[in-house]
């Protein structure tokens, strides 16, 4: 089904792979009857590199400074990219910026906060120059792809999934620092990444849909990190099987296997995309070169897909649905031994076997929905499997949501809605409401299946410090409908014999250009930003001290932390415009107590900041203070701040959202300490928010509320060290090393600065 070769790979002509050995570079040399033909040589004939290169200000084919062609936030990440650009001296919009309302369309809580957010956001567009989406019009992916991206182009997006691959376009996902470097005409700072070819030969069996190449290919590199920050290029015979639309829905999910991007080879096909989008000229034929060499292949036979599932509580737990239905108690055992370590859910119990009726696992709600699922072709193959049933009036229910309004007015046109309305599922408007928890929450102890991008913990909605557990299972919309059409029990697609229906999709821009605010070149200075009473700016940061002694203000064992867990989304996210609201929530569903440790050392550090004693209600940091005073003679209360730290094993795997990092900060954040990070844009969240990434190679010996001291910590930042001593600060210290992996001269000066704002004010 899916091989992976470790070793690298040479792809000749785009069809025939050789491994990467002495023996197979002599065969080239001579079928090619060149004998200089080198690893290095065919490095250059990948589809990425002339992109890379062709986007590269640096002057440096290794270390890439990018600027991107275009960009994209959504409401739970604009607001931040705006706030610290107009912070950060911003006047208008060097490219086009694409701000949608897709995320808080709903007033989940607060009243009128989100919409105040939207308004906020149009006037920003009409004011510097950028795209407003309104809300139920698109999901910031779907918009891209049908009016942005283009082949061979860049684009940077404030959201994790953040892909045109499938059309020929480089696309990443960042936190909003980022972001505001591209508004400043400032670059994207990365070592050239590793290319991981991904052969695809055969067909797809009837049946199979995107969602299960996508988790198919997640289950077998994301815990093993085989692509983690690097980029996936899709070559080999198996595209010319896929519709655009299929190509689509697996690029999207490839976040979930940590890599930092995706490119695909194009053709006719994609042509025709752009074509039916009214966009003949963004088109452009990608291929790799007569011979080009992949740091790592993924050989994958669509054909040999079955049907998947990811079970709770990550996107890589994936089975087949067959397997699950064959082991039935063994893979729910194992969930609900997941559930214990992963959720805190106090006395609440969650299980899943209660749901096993005649060894038949029965699930009670299904949702196709968002950039993953909510593709034509998806909708239509639901659509195919309900029609002339009708899902009754038990617990099981369904809802669709088209990616976008054009999506929509062509299924409403062709009759393809009808069949999904009159089969008793729901049938509703573009939103990323299911996929964030902000809409189809379900009811305690409920399992849901979803063609969605992610099921984190509680990523669903539930709240288990509220007594409230329930649980997301990832799957291709084709099985979610053929298990609604089974009353609920979880059934493969592929268990029907189905004749899809497919009517030709017709792309309406009215819908677009009646509603979309088009303002990109269109500056006007005279429009007042337009700020609702939740809308606050950043507080204000200062520069890093001297020495820093830190309190551990929470202690994560788990192997991998996501950013759901630091900072939740939901409704939560409906305070992402107010910094110091939005705080509150860090780190509330994993560990309720760190916001109060960090505060408390915060207060000292604000006092010590204007002069005042800061051990008023901090004797222990009273006592740890003398103790380094002790040893360190030159250390005082001008020269070393205090603060807190976080310490997880691997943190930041899923969402590009910034208030993962840039809410500890508020709260007086300095720092992490990782065994790894899980993505490139965590540890640049941190930095931009001026917190030092630091990872430690041994098991810590430091817990919970020990205080980490760690002198001199400017002078070794400006002398790029990446190594350097630090100190747990008992009854007696101890001394322990700590890691800082290589550093830019900006992200020093970023951290150096307090955070990326402070760097900007000095520029």
């Amino acid at each position: 089904m899916i091989k992976l070769l470790n070793e690298g790979a040479f792809l000749l002509n785009g069809d025939k792979i050789y491994p990467d050995d002495a023996e197979s570079l002599k065969k080239l040399q001579s079928q090619l009857g060149n004998k200089n033909i080198s690893r290095e040589m065919a490095k250059k004939n990948t589809i990425a590199y002339p992109i890379l290169q062709e986007h590269n200000h640096s002057g440096d084919s290794k270390n890439l400074k990018i600027k991107f062609d275009a960009m994209a936030a959504h409401d739970m990440t604009y607001m931040g990219v705006l706030q610290t650009a107009r912070a950060s001296g911003v006047t208008k919009f060097p490219i086009p910026f694409v701000l949608t309302s897709c995320h808080n369309s709903l007033c989940a809580v607060g009243g009128t906060i989100n919409e105040d957010d939207h308004v906020f956001a149009l006037s920003a567009a009409k004011k510097y120059g950028g795209i407003y989406v309104p809300p139920n019009i698109s999901v910031i992916h779907q918009f891209m792809k049908e009016k942005i991206a283009a082949s061979g182009k860049m684009i940077l997006g404030a959201d994790s999934h953040t892909r045109g691959g499938a059309l020929g376009a480089i696309s990443i996902g960042e936190g909003a620092g980022e972001l505001v470097k591209q508004l400043l005409c400032k670059t994207y700072d990365i070592a050239y990444p590793k290319i991981i070819g991904v052969y695809l030969t055969g067909k797809p069996e009837n049946g199979i849909g995107p969602q299960d190449i996508a988790l198919a290919i997640i289950g077998a590199v994301f815990k093993n990190g085989f692509v983690k920050n690097k980029i996936m290029e899709f070559v080999g015979p198996g595209i010319k099987n896929l519709s655009v639309d299929f190509r689509n829905g697996i690029d999207i999910m490839t976040t979930e296997s940590a890599c930092l991007s995706t490119i695909w080879k194009t053709d006719n096909r994609v042509k025709e995309y752009f074509e039916i989008h009214g966009r003949e000229g963004d088109y452009k034929e990608l291929n790799p070169g007569n011979i080009a060499y992949y740091d790592g292949l993924i050989y994958l036979d669509l054909s040999k897909i079955k049907s998947m599932i990811a079970m709770p509580f990550h996107p890589s737990n994936v089975y087949t649905i067959d397997e699950v239905n064959q082991n039935l108690y063994d893979v729910l055992d194992k969930v609900e031994k997941d559930a214990v370590k992963l959720i805190d859910s106090g006395s609440t119990k969650f299980t899943l076997k209660d749901k096993v009726r005649n060894n038949k696992l029965y699930v009670q709600q299904g949702s196709v929905a968002g950039c993953a699922g909510g593709t034509y072709e998806n909708i239509c193959a639901v659509a195919s499997i309900l029609d002339g049933h009708h899902l009754g009036n038990g617990n099981f229910s369904l809802s669709i949501y088209p990616a976008s309004q054009p999506i929509y007015l062509s299924l409403i046109r062709n009759g393809t809605a009808a069949k999904i309305i009159a089969a008793g599922a729901l049938f509703k408007t573009a939103f990323c409401g299911s996929c964030i928890g902000v809409a189809d929450i379900p009811a305690n102890n409920t399992l849901t299946i979803r063609h969605v991008t992610r099921n984190f913990p509680n990523r669903e909605g539930s709240k288990p410090g509220n007594g409230q557990i329930a649980a997301t299972a990832l799957m291709d919309a084709r099985s979610i409908a053929a298990t609604a059409i089974n009353d609920g029990v979880l059934t493969s697609a592929t268990d029907l014999d189905i004749d899809y229906n497919v009517p030709k999709y017709y792309f309406d821009r009215g819908i677009y250009d009646s509603r979309v605010y088009y303002g990109y070149g269109k500056v006007d200075e005279n429009q007042k930003i337009i700020i609702g009473p939740n809308i606050s700016d950043w507080p204000e940061m200062t520069e890093l001290p001297d020495n820093l002694i830190l309190k551990v203000a929470s202690f994560i064992e788990d192997p991998v932390t996501s950013t759901d867990e630091l900072i939740p989304s939901g409704d939560t996210s409906s305070y992402r415009s107010n910094p110091s609201k939005l705080a509150e929530f860090t780190l509330i569903r994993r560990d309720p107590e760190y916001v109060g440790r960090a505060k408390k050392i915060q207060n000292a550090e604000k006092a010590r900041i204007i002069g005042n004693l800061p051990f008023t209600e901090n004797n222990d940091l009273k006592d740890a203070f003398t103790r380094v005073t002790e040893i360190y003679k030159n250390i005082n209360l001008k020269n070393t701040g205090f603060g807190s730290l976080i310490y997880a094993v691997k943190p930041g795997d899923g969402s590009a959202r910034e208030y993962a990092a840039s809410c500890q900060k508020v709260l007086g954040g300095y720092a992490n300490i990782a065994k790894e990070y899980a993505t490139k844009r965590y540890r640049s969240n941190l930095i931009n928010w001026g917190m030092i990434p630091f990872t430690i190679e041994d098991d810590p010996k430091f817990r919970c509320n020990d205080f980490i001291f760690i002198p001199n910590i400017r002078k070794t930042l400006l002398k790029k060290c990446q190594k350097l001593d630090a100190y747990i600060v008992r009854d007696k210290i101890e001394k322990f090393t700590l890691n800082i992996h290589k550093l830019t001269d900006n992200e020093i000066n970023i951290i150096l600065s307090g955070c990326l704002i402070n760097y900007n004010k000095k520029q």
